[in-house]
């Protein structure tokens, strides 16, 4: 289950220690059981080069520094790992971001799918076969997602209000 915003709990702590100069405007923030990611807006600085890529690329460097140090503190706080990433003019790039092992979770006739992706030129490893099936169930079922989040929103609610809970319980 993941959430996604900066006005989540965790979302709400990176945007109190996040300086303008790192990001400026509203943060995303995504979270899952292994990894928080964060992306923000680069702002505009004198002297940036002006294609998307190269202003991403010359923030990464610029706010290393600055990024590693709220990282550790999330890491110490959330028990998760901290990705990064950041938008210029409707492009968006990932820093960094975990990869968490799951092929061994498969079964065959899943593994054999994967690797026909991969025979067929598709993807260069099954692992990287996975993440195209990944982005295209993404892309085409959008729609779908949003309900399905949606509903697992109501979901959380209504388990915040068991009345049987353990840990109230007398």
């Amino acid at each position: 289950m993941s959430e996604s915003s900066a006005q989540t709990p965790i979302g709400a702590w990176f945007a109190e220690r996040i300086p303008a100069e790192i990001y400026a405007g509203a943060l995303s923030v995504t979270v899952d059981a292994q990894e928080i990611v964060v992306i923000g807006d680069v702002p505009r600085t004198d002297g940036d080069p002006e294609p998307p890529v190269e202003r991403i690329a010359a923030h990464r460097e610029r706010t290393r520094a600055g990024r590693i140090a709220i990282a550790q503190d999330a890491e110490a706080t959330f028990g998760r790992k901290v990705s990064w990433g950041a938008r210029a003019d409707g492009t968006e790039r990932l820093y960094t971001h975990l990869g968490v092992p799951v092929m061994t979770r498969l079964r065959q006739p899943e593994r054999l799918l994967l690797d026909t992706l991969v025979e067929g030129g598709v993807a260069r490893s099954r692992s990287e076969a996975l993440a195209w099936c990944a982005r295209l169930v993404g892309e085409r079922e959008s729609e779908w997602l949003a309900e399905l989040h949606d509903a697992l929103a109501g979901v959380r609610d209504a388990r915040s209000r068991n009345p049987f809970d353990r840990d109230t319980a007398s």
